[in-house]
């Protein structure tokens, strides 16, 4: 009898190209996601500009930002879900479509309604490709040490990209018109889409059959964006308002029964094992609480400087830069290895520690301060968020399995936007109050507009002492349990392989 020849083995070739390959993957998914991300913040800067042409009037300009907020948070968790089902790389070429065609008319927009619907358009876009790609890249890079320098890459993605945005936002806004925030998508989803036909693996889920879930799907999605509408709404009405309690409660009676109908579905839409493990509950709510506090330093040091200082829409982009580049020198440079050599718990510690510190200074901030001594230190204790993210995000997608990998992004990503709404909320309305009190009393605008921002940073500073708080009680170190005497026994070595140098 001829013996059966063996498999070929894989060659270093063979294996460097298919390394090449998945990280060719990540660069096309991190690029969807920096255009998302940057979409998100370009337009703070040009909502002046979008006033004065579309005519926009104060309580209305908000749904610029709204109207792509609310689809965004609301459709992350079922578009996860759907990309489990129906496969990762359809969902996020479909999603990367919506979006740049929603950035194309929205670019061309003539009247608020068409510029709203646009919106709208763009933020469902952006939430079917934010949902998956987290899951496309932990199904891609396996092994710990690679996944852990792809985690960082993506992490440095989403967490400069807000900072990049504000940049870009004003000089596009400044050199030609608020028009081109929006044309500036085009060629970028062009791209990203060409690429990732060739570059993401083919992936076939199960089918909707699996969990088709219709009456999950409307409940979860109407609860969340009820929820989510309240809550940027909160600075309008008010906390105690009938509107902001109504709403409320209304979303808390979907999200209930959408939880009653996964636990007694045939075929849930979303699985409630995902919620078992620890992990994955932990990181997600010291995620949410993390970026709450962390957009007072985002979007109130940005109004800062233009309301006290009398930055620009460009200078205060370029002011804070730093933040940015420092985020990226640590996410790219050296978390990858420290999350290896001192887990990712004790990286998120640190990196929280880090943000307390650089909060709590900022509670302190001068009516005029001065950039290079008050400010740039502050902007380089970012930093922290680039220990921060990383660890958070691979402790976030650590406890879910391939089959829930894409509900795990969206999950992931959900509890962000939930974070940043909260934030808008609560330290708006915070600095706000305070200011408009003190304004009332006779103190300068200056004063009273930097009071406001140093309330909200030490509400933030609290907010990250409890996400410090949360971290170290959920996401404890696994014990390693002793193994019997009969059980110490080393296993054999295996024969070295030809291909073993």
């Amino acid at each position: 009898m001829s013996a059966v020849p063996a498999p070929p083995k894989a060659t270093s070739g063979t294996a460097t190209t298919a390394l090449r390959s998945r990280w060719v993957a990540l660069g096309v998914v991190a690029t969807g996601l920096l255009m998302t991300i940057l979409d998100g913040s370009i337009v703070t800067v040009a909502m002046p500009a979008i006033q004065h042409d579309m005519g926009f009037s104060p309580a209305a300009l908000s749904w610029v930002v709204n109207a792509y907020l609310i689809p965004f948070g609301s459709l992350l968790l079922l578009a996860g879900r759907l990309g489990d089902l129906i496969g990762r790389k359809r969902m996020f070429l479909a999603g990367t479509a919506v979006f740049t065609a929603a950035s194309l008319l929205a670019g061309l927009a003539s009247s608020p309604g068409v510029l709203l619907a646009a919106r709208l358009l763009q933020g469902a876009g952006s939430a079917m490709a934010s949902a998956v790609g987290l899951g496309i890249l932990v199904t891609l890079f396996t092994e710990a040490a690679e996944r852990a320098r792809a985690v960082a890459v993506f992490s440095f993605t989403g967490a400069a990209g807000a900072s990049l945005g504000q940049v870009l936002g004003g000089i596009l806004t400044d050199a030609l018109d608020w028009h081109w925030i929006f044309f500036i998508n085009l060629p970028i989803g062009l791209a990203v889409l060409a690429l990732a036909v060739h570059a993401l693996p083919a992936d076939r889920g199960p089918g909707l059959h699996e969990g088709a879930d219709a009456a999950g799907a409307v409940l979860v999605t109407a609860g969340l964006m009820t929820g989510i509408y309240a809550v940027v709404k909160v600075e309008q009405y008010g906390w105690y308002s009938a509107h902001t309690l109504g709403l409320g409660a209304t979303a808390a009676a979907l999200l209930i029964a959408f939880a009653v109908r996964q636990a007694t579905a045939a075929t849930p839409l979303v699985p409630l094992r995902i919620f078992r493990s620890r992990r994955v509950a932990g990181a997600n709510a010291v995620q949410m609480l993390m970026v709450a506090a962390l957009f007072s330093f985002q979007i109130l040091v940005a109004l800062y400087l233009q309301k006290v200082l009398g930055y620009g829409a460009a200078g205060t982009g370029l002011a804070m830069l730093p933040a940015a580049v420092a985020i990226g020198a640590v996410s790219l440079g050296v978390s990858a290895r420290l999350n290896a050599r001192f887990g990712e718990r004790d990286v998120l510690l640190a990196g929280l520690v880090l943000l307390i510190g650089m909060l709590a200074l900022l509670s302190r901030l001068p009516v005029r301060a001065d950039y290079v001594t008050d400010l740039l230190p502050l902007m380089l204790s970012a930093a922290g968020f680039g220990l921060a993210l990383p660890a958070l995000t691979t402790l976030g997608m650590s406890g879910a399995g391939d089959d829930d990998a894409g509900l795990a992004s969206g999950l992931f990503n959900t509890t962000q936007q939930i974070g940043m709404a909260l934030g808008v909320a609560v330290l708006s309305t915070l600095a706000a109050g305070r200011s408009e009190r003190l304004l009332a009393d006779g103190t300068s605008a200056a004063a009273a507009l930097t009071a406001g921002y140093r309330l909200a940073f030490t509400v933030g500073a609290g907010l990250l002492v409890a996400a410090f708080a949360v971290a170290l009680l959920t996401l404890r170190r696994p014990v390693a349990r002793k193994l019997p005497e009969a059980d110490r026994t080393p296993a054999p070595t295996p024969p070295a392989s030809p291909s073993t140098p």
